[in-house]
């Protein structure tokens, strides 16, 4: 093999999304040789196909609502908003394309990071190959990421179909847009389509918004049915059928089958994890195909000691924010030989509906399950002064407290996506009621909220009789 076939590096991360991407950043200003593979766009899925794009559709979308609907709480006439498809779909590409200069290869060369275009793949357990180089490093980080997964319902594979990664390619909006799938993606695309003008329906197989804590997701669900997208649980779909402008998506068998047709069929049923390419198997890094790289606490492969995994196929939780968080951890022994442990206890979660719906920790089921005797305590957005003075009163705040600590919250709400952030320090902290009734928001803003639910869990104590009795005996000195 010629000796410019071959690239020594210290580091040397395959993927380039936002664990990746954070990676290379870290390293390369420490002064750390790195190079960086990517075998399509820099920013991954996040900032190409997945949550910036989805968020500006939902953004798009919102605003026609608000329009709609919003104006005549504040005496302003509602208008039927005049929704040029092509032109929102224009605003979701240029959000991505303004943002890809931050995650492109001009910048990340610019830092000193090699960059190099292809697909990596595992040669042996310390060098990498992409394009006929070969890449040898001290550590490997592996940040592939995940795509759709399309389940094998019969029919399926011969209708056009979207996902994800073409959604956003759409610039004719959608008469009536069938939607697989009832977790994050597929409820926030639903409401974002339907608030365009598209007829929805949603099917899931089990419970829609099932990984929400069960009051709320309810009170999310009854919200979007309330709009007028019709969600279907327990939906099992037993084929697919039809052609491109009607296609028919059939739940049940025999005397409860029941049919509905559209013009465009959503695939949004759960992810695949990117390992399938990287020949994980000459590398000696044990994997599962549906679970991912076999990790231990600190993010490293049990086989292969200078391999560490980021992102979805670390067999975490499936978030942007999760990588990031991931890539910060693994900075440490990488750079500082110092240990790393992955915390996903703290872990947010958000299904960007609207409102919102965000969480922290643990729900009220899981919570009873570990801990037995627990605490609820809720306050509504409809007392408080913001959310008054902005007529954005839907929903409210939910805490979990076990032991004195507060071990899950949960937000459904306007601004919930916002308002969580405070409580994910909170559990990360290990923070008691009593330390947020300490805690100051300005006013008027919602972050009142989850300070009156801490403070009414001390409620009690204004009942006790001997709480009482003591503050009667102290009046007695003056």
């Amino acid at each position: 093999m010629p000796a410019t076939d071959l690239i020594e590096t210290d580091i040397c991360v395959i993927g380039a999304g936002s664990g990746g991407l954070s990676v290379a950043a870290a390293a390369a200003a420490f002064g750390v040789p790195t190079v960086l593979i990517e075998r399509d766009k820099m920013g991954g899925d996040c900032l190409n196909v997945g949550c910036v794009p989805s968020k500006a559709l939902i953004a798009a979308a919102r605003t026609a609502h608000e329009m709609r609907h919003g104006a005549s709480r504040f005496g302003i006439a509602n208008v039927e908003p005049d929704v040029d498809f092509r032109a929102v779909m224009a605003h979701v590409k240029g959000v991505i394309a303004s943002i890809a200069p931050h995650d492109g290869i001009p910048r990340y060369t610019a830092m000193g990071v090699n960059v190099i275009e292809g697909a990596g793949r595992f040669v042996d357990n310390k060098t990498v190959e992409v394009d006929g180089k070969r890449i040898r490093a001290r550590r490997f980080v592996i940040a592939t990421g995940s795509r759709p997964a399309v389940p094998p319902i019969p029919g399926l594979d011969g209708v056009p179909y979207l996902t994800n990664e073409i959604l956003f390619d759409l610039t004719e909006r959608p008469d009536h847009l069938l939607v697989l799938g009832g977790g994050p993606i597929g409820i926030e695309m639903a409401q974002a389509f339907h608030r365009l003008g598209s007829k929805v329906t949603v099917f899931e197989a089990q419970k829609a918004m099932g990984r929400a804590d069960r009051e709320m997701s309810q009170l999310a669900l009854e919200s979007l049915r309330a709009e007028g997208i019709d969600i279907r649980e327990g939906a099992m779909v037993s084929s697919v059928s039809g052609e491109a402008g009607a296609i028919t998506v059939t739940t049940g068998k025999g005397d409860e089958a029941q049919s509905v047709t559209g013009t465009h069929l959503l695939v949004a049923t759960g992810r695949k994890l990117n390992t399938d390419s990287l020949d994980l198997e000459a590398g000696n890094v044990a994997f599962d195909r549906r679970t991912g790289i076999d990790v231990d606490g600190g993010l490293r492969s049990k086989t292969n000691k200078r391999v560490y995994a980021v992102g979805d196929v670390s067999g975490g939780p499936a978030f942007t924010h999760t990588a990031g968080y991931q890539a910060g951890l693994i900075m440490r022994p990488l750079l500082f030989r110092l240990p790393a442990k992955m915390n996903a206890d703290i872990q947010p979660a958000v299904t960007y509906c609207d409102p919102p719906l965000a969480q922290i920790g643990m729900t009220e089921e899981d919570a009873r399950q570990k801990h037995g005797k627990i605490d609820i305590r809720r306050f509504p957005l409809a007392e408080n002064d913001r959310a008054r003075a902005e007529r954005k009163t839907e929903g409210h705040v939910k805490l979990v407290i076990a032991g004195g600590k507060i071990v899950g919250v949960h937000i459904f709400g306007d601004a919930a996506d916002e308002m969580i952030g405070f409580w994910c320090l909170a559990i990360q902290k290990g923070m008691k009621p009593s330390d947020v009734t300490g805690y100051v928001p300005p006013y008027p803003t919602r972050g009142e909220i989850g300070k009156r639910a801490a403070t009414d869990y001390y409620s009690a104590m204004a009942r006790d009789p001997r709480i009482r009795k003591l503050i009667a005996f102290l009046r007695r000195f003056g």
